[in-house]
């Protein structure tokens, strides 16, 4: 019951002949509390989200959904979807944390009656349903997969922020172990979608599509985090440039470059080109033809994406330095700890490794974010002010609305200091106000202004 499981769950509680919904969390100390929340009709899932909390609330008050922590339940159901986080502990082994997904396979296999669908939603590494699941469910059930039930992976394509939408609206890739099971698949989740349509293929063509489709995605933003570096480094706005080369339209003409930022966050970028690099290694190692003294232009991105914050902290000193400053002793405001501008989301936020470099190097941090509510090991803020009080530097890691409404002349008095350094991550403010009131302006791909003089007040 997280960002996938959440709204899958309400919508499938709204399709006609679905008689009802159980919607399966653990009652650990982390996400136990989503139980008698969902229960209620509330939503645990902060931040902005669009039809969500309605559209739950109709469904418990129609009996038509409820949470529960009771995985016997799972034997009643017909079909049971699994959307349990596969993150990687460190990604230079290329081993995922498949323990929790695994658990919940588990769970599944010690209930699973005979003419089940299983479905994987999962991001998972490319050869994981026809291999470790199917292996998992049959070893727990005594039951064999493509002939006592069916099993298939289709997987999540959402963002926070979006998630109904993105489920009604976007195709969805459904790949089942065989014919009959890729069918069961399609019948499952096609009253769901609005204008999407169901793309059928197998499941490993599944797995390989959802980690291509993320890893695709990290290029194209490590494409223009590059961009934006040689942009700072040869004195010119990248966003002129991103706006020229952006311009050229035409039949076969391609382009799709994105936007610069503080860095890359998030479940699913920070992680899927790793199993995309694991499945190839474990199913094709000794087909895969390519330059041997050559790294994967996808990790290559990957190392792009999370340089990011690291040069956020360069931006910081460079800023500080111009005014003769430090790091020991400065005083940081830290605006943004979600990964996604106006959501709560803070898996693997960009700003963590910020905020590490910063307090190593000896300056005090204070976050800010209107969003998260809390994170393990720092506290977040949410009075704004009471930041930016007696700050050195101000440091813009998320794009949340209320970062764009800065006023520079009152920041400069909350921070009490003659030249305060600003560092834009994610283009949300006007440099030249900043500058003109006598800050030390720095920005993620902003050549052109990073070189300003210092104005003397």
């Amino acid at each position: 019951m997280g960002y996938v499981g959440i709204p899958a769950a309400v919508l499938f509680a709204h399709v006609p002949g679905l008689e009802h919904v159980s919607g399966f969390q653990r009652a650990s100390s982390s996400s136990g509390y989503k139980v008698s929340m969902l229960n209620r009709g509330e939503s645990p899932l902060k931040g902005e989200e669009p039809e969500l909390e309605p559209l739950l609330a109709a469904a418990v008050s129609a009996g038509r959904f409820e949470a529960t922590s009771d995985f016997s339940q799972i034997a009643a159901c017909d079909a049971v979807t699994l959307a349990i986080q596969t993150p990687f502990s460190d990604p230079k082994d290329l081993l995922p944390d498949f323990g929790p997904l695994f658990e919940g396979l588990g769970e599944v296999g010690r209930h699973l009656q005979p003419g089940m669908l299983v479905v994987l939603e999962s991001t998972i590494t490319p050869g994981t349903t026809v291999g470790p699941a199917r292996e998992l469910l049959e070893a727990a059930s005594g039951l064999r997969a493509g002939e006592d039930f069916a099993l298939a992976h289709a997987p999540e394509r959402v963002m926070v922020g979006r998630l109904i939408r993105n489920i009604r609206e976007h195709d969805r890739i459904v790949g089942g172990i065989d014919d009959a099971s890729t069918a069961r698949a399609v019948e499952l989740y096609a009253p769901v979608l609005t204008t999407g349509r169901i793309i059928p293929m197998s499941a490993t063509a599944a797995e390989v599509t959802k980690t291509a489709e993320n890893t695709f995605r990290d290029l194209q933003i490590a494409a223009i985090n590059q961009l934006a570096l040689y942009c700072e480094a040869m004195g010119i706005n990248v966003y002129d440039v991103r706006t020229g080369v952006d311009s050229l339209k035409g039949e076969g003409i391609t382009r799709a470059i994105l936007w610069p930022g503080a860095g890359v966050g998030g479940h699913c970028l920070t992680k899927d080109t790793y199993h995309l690099e694991r499945g190839v290694q474990q199913l094709g190692p000794d087909r895969l033809d390519f330059p041997a003294d050559l790294m994967s232009l996808y990790v290559m991105a990957r190392h792009v994406n999370d340089f990011m914050p690291t040069h956020m902290a360069h931006l910081v000193a460079d800023g500080l330095g111009a005014i003769g400053r430090g790091l020991t002793g400065a005083r940081v405001a830290l605006l943004g700890w979600a990964f996604l501008g106006n959501s709560d989301d803070a898996r693997n936020p960009p700003a963590e490794p910020f905020r590490d470099a910063m307090l190593a190097a000896g300056a005090t941090v204070r976050v800010h974010d209107p969003h998260v509510e809390q994170y393990p090991g720092v506290p977040i803020e949410h009075d704004l002010e009471a930041v930016l009080e007696g700050a050195d530097a101000v440091v813009v890691f998320a794009g949340h609305d209320q970062y764009r409404g800065l006023d520079p002349r009152r920041l400069k008095a909350l921070a009490g200091r003659e030249h305060p350094v600003i560092v834009d991550g994610r283009n949300m403010i006007d440099p030249d106000a900043f500058i003109d009131e006598g800050f030390v302006y720095r920005g993620i791909g902003r050549g052109d202004r990073n070189r300003h003089s210092v104005r003397r007040h």
